[in-house]
């Protein structure tokens, strides 16, 4: 594969592991909100997706860069999860950072993506939450489809990029409690 993936190479990724997906497309949502009709009319749980990194670099070292999916109504308070990844400070990643990194642009944050950090630069952070719907929604790249699979699928697509995923339990962040 060269540059960054496209639809045809992520669901012959998905299809070659075996991975049941199905894909409805739509006009582009750049928001949860902006989506609530879309979502309305499709079974599961319907994503947020964030590209974080850790603020301000030390020795050199390149930031930490972080990929959260978590469910569209889970609140994520980047002033607490920093403890729980054990890293600084989180912002959000540039653009183009992201584009550079993720292979996506703003709207189109996706797991899916994680298949374009071939150097696994990004650590996969998923939200017990989301786990627990079938099937889980996320955008094929773009932001002008929804693709749904199982959130076992969801999990053996992240381990086949590279990305074992760190679940979080948002809820426990909310308590002020630690994950």
């Amino acid at each position: 594969m060269t540059g960054h993936a496209s639809r045809q190479e992520l669901f012959a990724l998905l299809d070659s592991l075996g991975v049941a997906h199905a894909t409805t497309d739509h006009r582009p949502v750049f928001t949860v909100e902006e989506g609530a009709d879309i979502k309305a009319g499709l079974p599961g749980g319907h994503s947020k997706n964030l590209f974080l990194k850790e603020k301000g670099g030390k020795d050199g070292a390149p930031d930490a860069l972080f990929l959260v999916s978590a469910l569209d109504a889970t609140e994520i308070r980047l002033n607490r999860l920093h403890r729980v990844l054990g890293c600084r400070r989180l912002s959000f990643g540039k653009p183009d950072m992201m584009e550079a990194v993720l292979g996506v642009t703003p709207g189109s944050v996706t797991p899916f993506a994680l298949m374009n950090d071939i150097e696994g630069r990004v650590a996969f952070v998923l939200d017990a939450a989301l786990l627990a719907h079938d099937p889980v929604n996320f955008h094929p790249l773009k932001n002008d489809a929804t693709t749904a699979l199982s959130p076992e699928g969801l999990v053996a697509f992240a381990r086949a990029t590279g990305h074992e995923p760190r679940i979080v339990d948002f809820s426990a962040l909310d308590d002020g409690a630690e994950a």
